[in-house]
């Protein structure tokens, strides 16, 4: 076996055995920000960015290696949680309420169930015409996400949304709990005036 190899498996296993001393603990720590389901897209220099191959968000033993026993302020995830089946979002839900610090949030955007554009829903569905649509598992409106994530214990507030009469609704909601690009406000196919691309986005916020 090559040196470097053996270093390297060296290096794997006492990060595994010892999470501790990893670097992405440290800088989890440092930051108190995670960008979750990234998709290799960092957007600011305030926030830890990883995937599943570093964080599964179902399994709390990937949360407990990733941060011990500590908690953190925000966690953020555009279009990552209608990837999850009905029990996984449960799992998720549950797993970011209890490693998120009293009044934390976790700020998640998702494909929007209730746009009134017919070819939004069928580019977004399950099993939709849009990269990645095959892979989606469920297609939310604020009613459904909302019920989901109080289930959880979370306080929710809309920051953006349809409602089932066709209308939009949104607030100018801060930067600091994450920026959603496939918004109203930074989407580019909306440049036209039209609200051609839009997310459902919400902030659950833990009180206690």
């Amino acid at each position: 076996m090559k040196i470097n190899t053996f270093l390297k498996r060296i290096r794997y296993k006492f990060k595994y055995f010892f999470p501790q001393f990893s670097t992405n603990r440290k800088e989890i720590l440092n930051k108190r920000k995670l960008n979750v389901g990234s998709g290799g897209v960092s957007f600011s220099k305030e926030w830890f960015s990883c995937d599943i191959d570093v964080l599964d968000l179902t399994k709390k033993k990937d949360w407990k290696r990733l941060l011990g026993n500590n908690k953190i302020e925000n966690i953020f995830a555009e279009h990552v949680w209608e990837h999850l089946n009905a029990e996984d979002t449960r799992l998720a839900n549950n797993n970011c309420y209890d490693f998120l610090k009293e009044n934390g949030s976790l700020r998640i955007s998702v494909p929007d169930g209730y746009h009134p554009d017919s070819k939004y829903i069928d580019w977004v569905k399950p099993d939709g015409t849009g990269p990645g649509a095959d892979d989606h598992k469920l297609l939310y409106n604020y009613k459904i996400l909302t019920k989901r994530l109080e289930d959880s214990g979370f306080k929710v507030k809309l920051l953006e949304y349809w409602d089932e009469n066709g209308n939009f609704h949104f607030i100018d909601w801060s930067l600091a709990g994450g920026k959603v690009l496939r918004s109203r406000r930074y989407d580019q196919r909306n440049n036209d005036g039209k609200l051609n691309y839009t997310s459902l986005i919400i902030d659950a916020i833990k009180e206690q």
